[in-house]
């Protein structure tokens, strides 16, 4: 595609200016109309429990681990923190997820994610939560955790192997971000909705642009600043509310939109639905009747404000509560869709319905 690509570090030195360096060496100095910031983010660390790649693991050494350890202890159960603590635990390793909030999946609907969480422990994951990790002691082959909750109390916990999952933090430092004069907000660069920065000329795109830190909405703004700059016509700005996220443990978890709390929270009257899978034919077909899809509507308007399920295969059927919030899609429009029989998605019907009292199946 007549790209150059250079190997090195790139700062920005001025107005439309790049310097690139190697080892100390200068490579080269370029000037460009447009300049896109995609630095992307590393694991966050905390104090005193810093990953070393041996015995505290972020997600990198996670990925491809050299030996199997036999029990673990995962910090934080964000998706990172829960996703590879599913992993483990189907691998057959004991692993124990200490989560500093009263709840797993902290982002979540809380519904969904306590329902989660009972799917998780009855696969053999335990959970302390309202507790954080107060100190870390290591040994040769083993790490001994000290954990401590709300109320000061404390318990030790020896394992093989911690997986730092704590979150993410954008890589803002040494681009040359001050000297432009870019505006940075906890670590990430502040954009508009078409990604551009407060410097004419300047983008930024994916995790280095801020929250939700997601490969999709990564794309979807690097597609927005591209068309952007090549001045195609209409460009359609990135809507945050309606980018889906994914945790894929077992069983899964998606959702898009408000949670319940939040909807009530900014002072909208609500309608819900709700629909297990043990209500679906084929859900309990493939022996995976466990789960639910909720949904949430403005009672005024109908508008669809949030949909959040856990089960098998949700991260596939989020989408089509993605596409009918991305229209600002009604009640009224999705309960007069018909969905194919026998299928997983048959559910996301049925929870619009009840939450208008015209379920069928339950």
């Amino acid at each position: 595609n007549k790209v150059t690509v250079l190997d090195g570090r790139a700062a920005l030195t001025g107005k439309g200016k790049v310097a690139v360096t190697k080892d100390g060496k200068d490579v080269g100095a370029y000037e460009a109309d447009h300049i896109i910031v995609a630095t992307g983010a590393r694991p966050r660390g905390l104090p005193g429990m810093e990953p070393d790649g041996k015995l505290i693991w972020t997600y990198f050494e996670a990925m491809v681990p050299e030996t199997m350890p036999k029990s673990m202890l995962v910090v934080g159960s964000g998706a990172i923190g829960i996703e590879f603590a599913s992993f483990y635990c189907a691998m057959g390793v004991d692993v124990t997820v200490v989560e500093i909030v009263d709840r797993i999946l902290p982002v979540e609907d809380k519904e969904i994610a306590k329902l989660a969480q009972k799917q998780l422990e009855k696969a053999g994951l335990k959970f302390i939560t309202g507790a954080k990790v107060s100190g870390v002691k290591k040994a040769a082959n083993s790490v001994t955790a000290t954990i401590e909750d709300a109320k000061g109390n404390k318990q030790e916990l020896t394992v093989d192997r911690m997986i730092s999952a704590v979150g993410v933090v954008g890589n803002i430092e040494d681009l040359g971000l001050e000297a432009l004069g870019i505006k940075t907000d906890r670590g990430c660069v502040v954009i508009d909705e078409y990604c551009r920065t407060n410097v004419p000329g300047v983008y930024a795109i994916g995790d280095v642009a801020g929250p939700p830190m997601l490969a999709h909405k990564a794309e979807h703004e690097g597609v927005i600043c591209i068309e952007k700059i090549a001045g195609v016509k209409d460009v359609h700005p990135l809507n945050k509310g309606a980018i889906p996220g994914c945790t894929y443990c077992h069983p899964q978890v998606a959702s898009v939109g408000l949670t319940e709390e939040a909807a009530k929270e900014a002072g909208r009257d609500v309608k819900i639905g709700r629909f297990p899978f043990v209500g679906n034919g084929k859900a309990i077909a493939l022996g995976e009747d466990q789960g639910l899809v909720k949904t949430i509507f403005d009672a005024k308007t109908g508008q669809l404000l949030g949909a959040h399920m856990v089960g098998a295969e949700v991260t596939e059927l989020i989408q089509g509560y993605v596409v009918a919030m991305t229209l600002e899609t009604t009640e009224a429009e999705l309960m007069h869709t018909v969905f194919p029989h026998p299928t997983l998605s048959e559910m996301m019907h049925e929870s619009v319905l009840d939450a208008y009292g015209r379920v069928i199946h339950m």
